[in-house]
């Protein structure tokens, strides 16, 4: 009989299913949608608003006011908490609008009545996303199938990386990752890293450093070659729906020369950006299809992992 698991993090949770464990984990939250047996566990976390409803900006907007009056982006299910009685929490301490944050850790522990184990997750890199599937390989004592999975992942990175030292390709072509459009935000953490590795210069973020605001000017003067549309915890439809109503007919985004250029794509953020877990490492080979397509046309991605925009 292994440990119970609650996981207040989706990234957490794809790793403990890639750990063989999914079976002890008795409680999750409404974001952890992978894979598909984490969508019928319980429910401990959800939001306190339903983002579905609203445009990016509005959810821009909704979480500032959240932020600012000091008022928690989700609702902790106490009665349920209680009721599990688990023995480790694995949460994250990275993001207080991605995932509940470490005040939601305390506010557990006080109504509980006993303190579990805490793992808290903080990566800023894909290292420490690797990391983090050692630490939690360790508190769930599945260490030879962690060390095995931190392999297979390390050697998706090798092939993409011989694969540019062995062809000398260049790296030439300057790369814009947007995590969100209204308002601009560069993507940062982990992305500039993976966006290096596929063999691009990443532009107006630097590695392991939080995504930042940003604006069309500065989007103009760093001139993007391709630009990547990614918001977090987007998928494909919803960030071409989004494009479509704030972006298609704005004349100065589609002055830059890659928007001239039909050089503009879109990713499924919320399976391999935005969640730092081993899908991330497969978000390095959708970017390297991207960024040198015909170098890296043998590499198959998951159908609807990227798509160009016309």
């Amino acid at each position: 009989m292994g440990k119970k698991i609650v996981s207040f993090l989706p990234s957490a949770t794809e790793i403990l299913y890639n750990l063989d464990v999914g079976s002890q984990v008795a409680g999750v939250t409404h974001e952890c949608t992978y894979p598909e047996e984490a969508k019928l566990k319980p429910k401990v976390i959800t939001s306190c608003f339903d983002p579905s409803q609203l445009t990016s900006k509005e959810i821009d907007k909704k979480i500032f006011d959240l932020v600012r009056n000091e008022t928690s982006l989700f609702i902790l299910n106490e009665i349920l908490l209680k009721d599990l009685k688990p023995d480790l929490i694995v949460a994250q301490g990275i993001c207080e609008v991605c995932s509940p944050f470490k005040k939601e850790i305390f506010h557990a522990i006080s109504i509980l009545g006993y303190h579990p184990e805490i793992l808290i997750l903080d990566p800023h890199n894909l290292k420490d996303i690797l990391n983090n599937i050692m630490e939690i390989a360790e508190k769930v004592d599945k260490i030879q199938k962690g060390k095995s999975l931190v392999e297979f992942l390390n050697n998706k990175i090798n092939i993409i990386t011989n694969k540019r030292k062995n062809k000398d390709i260049q790296i030439s072509s300057r790369i814009l990752c947007l995590e969100w459009i209204d308002p601009f935000f560069t993507a940062g953490h982990w992305i500039p890293e993976m966006v290096e590795i596929a063999g691009g210069i990443n532009g107006l973020s630097r590695k392991g450093d939080r995504s930042k605001i940003t604006s069309l000017e500065e989007i103009k003067n760093f001139d993007p070659d391709k630009i990547i549309l990614m918001p977090c915890g987007f998928d494909i439809d919803r960030t071409t729906n989004e494009y479509e109503k704030i972006l298609e007919n704005n004349s100065s985004w589609n002055s830059l020369r890659a928007i001239k250029e039909k050089e503009v794509y879109v990713v499924d953020a919320g399976s391999y950006f935005s969640k730092p877990g081993p899908r991330t490492f497969v978000g390095v080979e959708v970017l390297a299809k991207i960024i040198n397509p015909n170098e890296f046309n043998y590499i198959r991605v998951p159908s609807k992992s990227f798509m160009k925009l016309d």
